[in-house]
């Protein structure tokens, strides 16, 4: 490894590590929390407004956690300032999380600000690092400017209500995520398996506030009801994981191993672990609000907004998927694009039996899906995971 800058304010970077550091589990531990903050804010307002608001705050904080990602393939977090400044970017998160509930309204200026903190940190880290680097350095400027634009706009909303507020959160998003697609992307680096494994561990962790919303949404006492729904709530989970870890995650991290690396490995990377986790995530964290609304009425019918988020959810996960796979290894999964078809297509029987019913029905359809493919491709799936492992 080598040192880019002085021995005071040094970076160093990573080299061919593959390790995921504990700095960088602890910093993901903090996203836990604004990710069940998201979660939160959606299920006290409990509207489409609502939905929308917190899909807006997810896909922000998305973005900062993306590019620490990004950071910690290209630099080693536990060496050097940049562990001092990983802790503070934390802070700075922690306090963002803590907002979360009111971000659009009293915690506005203070969401902003501790944003800002996030991403500009980041980048301050990302300049250190490419001083010996001119292709790091001309792509870190690409995108400086474009979080500037982003964290400038969110600064902005925070003066602004309403329509125009929601408008100014959707441009930043808009503008931010786009930068990238923009930007010369031929000096960035990265570890591939560190890289996957990274993104596979943060869908571990959404998986893990489904979990959470369980625990959440059994406040008012255990009785049967609430006995069943835990029980369909782990299966609905479990197949969760099943879809993405027994192969897809394996079948992806080959795919950015085996991409030549410069602009194609980066391409991958961006499109398949940048851009197309962040649907898988924001579905879980919307199925995740609807099992926890099961849970505290087991017996009532959902609302239309519960029962989308939990069935509408599973479909954009799913989707994720098809397009997931279709980007790494150009094949379509018509058995996702099914199951995610019948999520949707049960929208209607969701509303109208007991909540525990419409979350026993998407379980059958994830319980079917994990049934077919485990069957339909025993002998594929076997190959691929002993070439794989």
């Amino acid at each position: 490894m080598s040192e880019a800058a002085g021995p005071r304010l040094a970076a160093v970077l990573r080299g061919d590590d593959e390790r995921v550091t504990p700095l960088e589990l602890f910093f993901d531990l903090v996203f836990v929390l604004a990710i069940t903050q998201c979660t939160a804010l959606m299920a006290h307002e409990h509207s489409w407004e609502g939905i929308a608001k917190g899909m807006l705050v997810l896909g922000v904080l998305w973005w900062a956690w993306v590019g620490y990602a990004w950071l910690t393939s290209v630099v080693d977090p536990e060496e050097g300032i940049v562990r001092l400044v990983v802790f503070a970017a934390t802070a700075a998160l922690l306090v963002a999380a803590l907002c979360v509930p009111t971000a659009f309204d009293d915690s506005a200026g203070i969401f902003a600000g501790a944003y800002a903190i996030v991403r500009f940190a980041q980048i301050w880290l990302f300049i250190l690092a490419s001083r010996d680097d001119p292709g790091l350095r001309h792509s870190v400027l690409g995108l400086a400017i474009s979080t500037a634009i982003g964290c400038g706009l969110i600064a902005a909303a925070a003066f602004a209500d309403g329509t125009l507020q929601g408008v100014l959160w959707g441009l930043a998003l808009l503008l931010d995520m786009g930068g990238p697609l923009f930007i010369d992307t031929e000096g960035w680096r990265l570890v591939p398996h560190h890289f996957a494994e990274r993104h596979g561990l943060i869908v571990l962790i959404a998986l893990g506030e489904s979990v959470v919303a369980i625990g959440a949404g059994a406040e008012r006492g255990v009785d049967g009801g609430v006995v069943g729904a835990a029980v369909v709530g782990m299966v609905v989970a479990a197949a969760l994981w099943w879809l993405y870890f027994d192969v897809v995650a394996l079948v992806a991290a080959r795919r950015l191993v085996n991409a030549e690396p410069g602009s194609e490995r980066n391409a991958v990377a961006r499109d398949s672990f940048s851009y197309l986790h962040l649907p898988m995530v924001a579905g879980i964290v919307l199925i995740a609000l609807g099992v926890k609304k099961t849970l505290a009425h087991t017996g009532h019918e959902l609302t239309t907004v519960a029962a989308s988020a939990l069935l509408g959810g599973a479909a954009i996960y799913l989707l994720a998927h098809v397009a997931f796979r279709w980007r790494n290894v150009h094949r379509f999964s018509s058995q996702r694009l099914i199951a995610a078809a019948a999520c949707g297509a049960l929208l209607p029987l969701a509303v109208a039996v007991p909540a525990l019913a419409a979350m026993g029905m998407l379980a059958a359809v994830l319980a079917v899906l994990v049934f077919y493919e485990h069957v339909r491709f025993a002998e594929l799936r076997t190959r691929l995971r002993a070439q794989l492992h």
